[in-house]
């Protein structure tokens, strides 16, 4: 399998949010994701490179999914936990980002506020790739995209839904549908919609490529003919004081067969996880034979590898 040529605005650049990205560079990641899904063993493209991989808050799945992904690829990843670093004994986020620059060659980083990682970014002399912050989750975005083109063939003008909490995954995959031309829809319930001026940039830039943008309060208006149905988690970690006024205002939009019923014939479900059932999805749908939500996981692992490739290819 051959690398991939270097690709400008993304070769030696961080990823903090999709959105500073372009379809091509975007489109670019995909097909490399996609050839690795289905390459053993995978190319030794991270040969000698250590990535540093900083989770100051709990993960499973992007924390597996690097590891995994840049062992593959031939490179070392360094699991630095909050207790690891001397950050959480006062040294600046600045004076960190300018040791491990001297040290690895690109940083992951899972953790709370944005302005984070951008103060880390902008002091750092190595690329940064976004594992989540409470904004952004561009590496799931990436991920939902594949499975989205395995399953479907295109992006473009495919119809999906999002519905509950429009929070950094929505965010996301709202970026996403304006670099790829989808039509996605986002049923959220009042004092839950998404970010405004995310919604209102990727409704136009989609729009550029024949997709859109929407947001509005009924599920069933929101999956009406969508090929995919997307939820979240209703109550995040920081959300707990509010759990049960959370799960009243959301019960509505539960993914459940009848939800799935009423998008398009051929539906698939998908979720981030960590899933929690009879909440925002049943088990029903979350085992049964439309959900796409194990390939999705799956999937996290090419999708990163890939944008690795990428992003560090010299």
């Amino acid at each position: 399998m051959d690398r991939p040529a270097p690709i400008s605005g993304l070769t030696g650049r961080s990823v903090l949010t999709l959105e500073n990205h372009t379809p091509e560079a975007i489109n670019a990641v995909l097909d490399t994701a996609i050839a690795l899904r289905g390459t053993r063993p995978w190319p030794p493209w991270l040969a000698d490179q250590v990535i540093a991989l900083i989770f100051e808050r709990p993960s499973t799945r992007t924390r597996v999914s690097f590891q995994s992904g840049i062992a593959r690829l031939g490179g070392t990843p360094m699991v630095l936990s909050s207790g690891d670093l001397q950050l959480g004994r006062g040294e600046t986020v600045e004076d960190t980002a300018r040791v491990l620059s001297r040290m690895v060659e690109a940083i992951v980083i899972r953790t709370g506020p944005h302005s984070k990682i951008r103060e880390l970014d902008d002091a750092a002399d190595v690329p940064v790739i976004n594992g989540l912050t409470y904004e952004h989750h561009p590496c799931q975005a990436l991920a939902d995209a594949q499975t989205l083109r395995e399953r479907f063939g295109s992006l473009s003008g495919l119809r999906m839904a999002y519905v509950g909490d429009g929070n950094n995954v929505c965010s996301s995959l709202m970026i996403m549908a304006g670099l790829t031309g989808m039509h996605l829809t986002c049923g959220c319930p009042p004092g839950y919609l998404p970010d405004a001026d995310i919604a209102e940039r990727s409704s136009a830039r989609a729009s550029e490529l024949g997709g859109s943008v929407r947001l509005v309060e009924d599920p069933r208006e929101a999956v009406d003919d969508a090929s995919a149905i997307y939820t979240d988690t209703w109550v995040s970690m920081g959300d707990e004081e509010s759990e049960a006024q959370r799960l009243a205002d959301l019960e509505p939009y539960r993914v459940d067969d009848a939800l799935m019923d009423a998008a398009s014939p051929a539906v698939v479900a998908l979720h981030c996880l960590p899933a929690h059932h009879g909440h925002e999805i049943t088990r029903e749908v979350l085992y049964g034979p439309r959900s796409a939500i194990w390939d999705q996981a799956e999937n996290r692992m090419h999708s990163q590898a890939a944008l690795l490739a990428h992003v560090l290819n010299r």
